[in-house]
């Protein structure tokens, strides 16, 4: 594996969302769906044309020689926030329709989820914390903060068990999930904040809760985008926000769904294992989401920058019959994932887990917690 700008220009596709935007900014009418329609359909078909990249770098390379890989998701957050707050300046001050401003809106807020959030993800993980500064203002202008406390502290310890708000359970519907996240993972972020400071004696007000920077970085999202468009461009930031946030649960129901970790009693489980993660190989689709879809690798080693995420074979991980993007088409059709995801959920457990042959108190995530989260 090369690490020249060359190699790792593909996964600067995202890019192409801009001048998608701008376009519909401009023209108006029907131009804004090129933009779902690059990230879910285009890239879709890319992968059935490109088929499967299971090549796995050398995972000593050092970030030095990572620049042109690490660049994109630097650079992604002035980009999105030129992208939200133009568009919203422009906006109320266009002969835009009000339909014409909201399939604007929703299209940017696929690309603010689609993109800024994968982004958003990986930055999250890494040391330096200036690069978690850019996740936290990645989070902030799509008004989800409290992502980085419940991925980091809650997500990555307790995934594909009950205590998981975003592990989605056998046979759950995506919207029930969603709505069940939305109302669940806040609570779960804040205790877990709560927890940590209690460790160290500390009062949940604390000024060292992130929840207080939370806060300040979201109110100044909202106060720039009233400044720049009034109440008007207040809404359109929380309806883009709210269409960024459903792309990202929708990713997390794909992620995990119907996998659990062995119970071995009193609330505890074991250990994360690469098969408690859907994979998929697909390579354009890995090529927008930064490798997301080598995700067994990523909760193995969550800090592994993105081009050195290894993939894994279906003896130790299972694997999709699509990527993320036509996955989570299936997935906001109940039925129709169901049909397909629930025998490929059965055949992991005789695979991974024939000795289990009750499924029940898996299936309604109601196994016991350790005494620590009740």
């Amino acid at each position: 594996m090369t690490h020249s700008l060359r190699s790792a220009l593909p996964f600067w596709m995202s890019l192409g969302l801009v001048p998608l935007a701008v376009l519909a900014a401009w023209q108006g009418g029907w131009w804004w769906v090129l933009m779902p329609g690059y990230a879910w359909y285009l890239v879709s078909g890319l992968d059935a044309a490109l088929g499967l990249n299971r090549e796995n770098p050398d995972t000593s390379v050092p970030d030095s020689e990572l620049f042109w890989y690490r660049a994109i998701t630097v650079i992604w957050f002035p980009v999105q926030f030129c992208l939200i707050f133009g568009l919203i300046f422009y906006a109320v001050r266009s002969g835009l329709s009000g339909w014409e401003k909201l399939g604007l809106f929703f299209g940017l807020g696929v690309a603010t989820g689609t993109v800024g959030l994968v982004y958003a993800h990986e930055l999250l993980h890494q040391r330096p914390g200036w690069e978690r500064w850019l996740g936290d203002l990645l989070l902030a202008s799509v008004l989800y903060s409290h992502f980085r406390t419940e991925h980091l502290l809650v997500h990555h310890a307790w995934v594909a068990t009950p205590r998981d708000a975003v592990s989605a359970r056998y046979n759950e519907g995506f919207h029930r999930f969603f709505w069940r996240v939305l109302r669940d993972a806040p609570r779960s972020a804040w205790r877990a904040e709560r927890s940590l400071l209690a460790r160290a004696g500390r009062k949940a007000t604390d000024r060292r809760n992130p929840f207080w920077r939370y806060g300040a970085l979201q109110l100044a999202m909202l106060i720039l985008a009233f400044v720049l468009g009034g109440w008007q461009g207040v809404m359109l930031l929380i309806f883009q926000a709210f269409i960024a946030i459903w792309q990202l649960e929708l990713t997390n129901y794909v992620e995990h769904y119907g996998l659990s970790r062995r119970h071995l009693g009193g609330g505890r489980y074991e250990h994360v294992l690469p098969r408690h993660s859907w994979n998929a190989a697909h390579t354009a689709s890995n090529w927008l989401l930064i490798n997301l879809q080598r995700h067994s690798d990523h909760h193995y080693k969550p800090d592994r920058r993105f081009p050195l995420l290894q993939s894994y074979g279906e003896d130790e991980a299972p694997q999709l019959p699509v990527g993320y993007p036509g996955m989570t088409f299936l997935a906001m059709i109940p039925p129709l994932w169901r049909r397909r995801m629930n025998p490929r959920v059965r055949a992991w457990r005789r695979q991974f887990y024939p000795d289990i042959e009750d499924w029940s108190e898996y299936n309604r995530g109601t196994l016991p917690m350790p005494q620590k989260a009740l």
